[in-house]
């Protein structure tokens, strides 16, 4: 043991630049620990219970807790579930940044986000075991921002469950590689179901559910698990605080994950065709962009789509659908979202000289990406 500056062990602690670690670093964190040792093994006068003290008694230790049966049994579960589960939870690399993946099926189809694959078309997977895998695109489908890759390895494929049973306090675990930390294990609850959530102005999703379990970058794409080792949701995205309430930043305990029920719906399409061929979305067929007085502008429209054959043109302002005003484009997907493809519904248009129309539409499917 080193000595104090009075020569013995029990002298005056060291002050912080004395030590060998920088102020504030790890070097520093060991002094603080080394001084709390010095300090507790030392007397501090006549009575003292301290190995130097005169009455020579050992040192009191605190009670060791006894958790309750239930605690126990909880506390096994999740280790039970991480074990069973985390096999089936991959890292995914891209050349712009990572993200996580849930091995889908037997013949190493992994889904993910959209989002998290990007552009990119070849993948670099990393199992929990520490294993890489080249990874190639299988498909990619924006609208509900899903994706598949496909990896040429016989990975444990996880349990999806039937998403429609879950319920509001479920408990749940989020599993990934948040931040790359691979293997990442957080814990929550259901917060809600059935969540419609605009991830995009081009982007809603009609059918997410809401957990309290952290949500950060990298874990898209992961898997939203219950105590039974099921997935229920892959997790997606983080609400932010509105900037009126402090500035845009992350809100803690908001996340969302898109139900298993729809993921296994899109992602079974893209692994048989390649992409979605019924995407169960209403589509328009319209390009658009929101005005400065609060209007959907017609910015293009697609050939031979739903708009189009209504007579909806470029110029046209959008101003309800089916009955509900769209005073920007964000407003304008969360309504198509709640629509059905070949519903037909009143689209209320402005021309750009000013007179009103409405125009019977009737709505298609939102196009599979290969």
């Amino acid at each position: 043991m080193q000595k104090g500056p009075t020569g013995g062990p029990c002298g005056p602690a060291r002050g912080r630049g004395e030590g060998r670690g920088r102020p504030g670093g790890p070097g520093a964190w060991v002094l603080i620990a080394l001084a709390a040792v010095l300090v507790a093994s030392c007397s501090t006068g006549p009575g003292a219970s301290g190995s130097g003290g005169v009455s020579g008694s050992a040192p009191r230790s605190n009670p060791v807790v006894s958790p309750g049966a239930d605690a126990v049994t909880l506390e096994q579960t999740f280790v039970q579930v991480v074990k069973a589960v985390g096999p089936s939870v991959v890292q995914i690399t891209t050349p712009s940044g990572l993200g996580s993946g849930v091995v889908f099926d037997a013949k190493g189809d992994i889904v993910t986000n959209a989002h998290v694959v990007g552009n990119a078309t070849t993948f670099r997977v990393t199992t929990s075991a520490g294993k890489q895998y080249e990874g190639t695109l299988v498909g990619s489908f924006p609208p509900d921002d899903l994706a598949v890759i496909h990896v040429d390895a016989g990975l444990p494929p996880a349990s999806f469950a039937d998403s429609s049973q879950v319920q509001i306090g479920d408990i749940v675990l989020a599993m990934g590689s948040p931040l790359g930390l691979q293997g990442t294990v957080t814990e929550g609850i259901v917060s809600a179901v059935g969540r419609q959530v605009q991830e995009s102005p081009q982007v809603t999703l009609p059918d997410t559910i809401q957990t309290s379990a952290a949500i950060n970058p990298g874990n898209s794409g992961g898997a939203l698990v219950n105590l039974r080792g099921q997935v229920i949701g892959i997790p997606t995205l983080a609400a932010s605080s509105p900037a009126q309430e402090g500035g845009a930043g992350q809100a803690p305990g908001i996340g969302f994950a898109i139900s298993s029920n729809r993921v296994k719906d899109i992602a079974g399409q893209i692994v048989q065709h390649g992409h979605v061929v019924n995407s169960h979305r209403a589509y328009l067929g319209v390009v658009v962009a929101s005005t400065l007085n609060g209007n959907v502008a017609v910015v293009q429209v697609v050939g031979g789509g739903p708009a189009a054959r209504a007579g909806i043109q470029p110029g046209d302002l959008i101003v309800s659908v089916n009955g509900k005003q769209v005073p920007d484009t964000a407003t304008l997907a969360s309504v198509l979202a709640q629509l059905s493809p070949g519903q037909t519904v009143p689209v209320q248009i402005v021309k750009p000289n000013g007179s009103k129309q409405t125009v019977t539409v009737t709505l298609g499917q939102i196009p599979g990406t290969g």
